[in-house]
């Protein structure tokens, strides 16, 4: 069951972006990067009170995606990319990403903040940031 709507254009959206953004880090990490996608959506508090579609998350700007910037982005889904996807708009979470809405790559180790919000965790080459149950709840909420 879909916990954000979801075309098969969106499926395929997300899965770029998890590719472009975190092909890298393995499936473990696109996994990721799809929940931090799917978690912007699902927010209605801080940078994505006006974020309510894959389409919109993606291309989110200001405070969106590097990836959409760059060539390898547009190529087409990958069906395996296209599962991971389906898997995180489904509802299946991964930490330290669970309730994550930012990641970045840093250079070194991974601030305990970054922007004001505090560090879930790292996986491989990507540290994740979570809000504060008190600033954005609809993050935390059961699916």
């Amino acid at each position: 069951m879909a916990v954000v709507k979801a075309t098969e254009e969106d499926v395929r959206l997300l899965a770029r972006l998890m590719r472009a953004e975190a092909e890298g880090d393995g499936k473990l990490g696109m996994l990721m990067v799809g929940n931090t996608g799917v978690n912007r959506v699902r927010a209605r508090c801080l940078d994505f009170t006006d974020i309510n579609t894959i389409r919109r998350m993606v291309f989110q700007s200001p405070g969106g995606f590097e990836a959409t910037q760059k060539g390898y982005f547009y190529q087409r889904a990958r069906e395996q990319d296209i599962e991971l996807a389906r898997r995180v708009i489904n509802g299946k979470r991964y930490h330290p990403a669970s309730y994550a809405l930012w990641f970045f790559m840093p250079g070194g180790s991974c601030p305990a903040q970054w922007f004001g919000q505090w560090n879930s965790g790292r996986f491989k080459s990507h540290c994740f940031y979570t809000p504060l149950s008190s600033e954005c709840p609809e993050v935390y909420g059961t699916f």
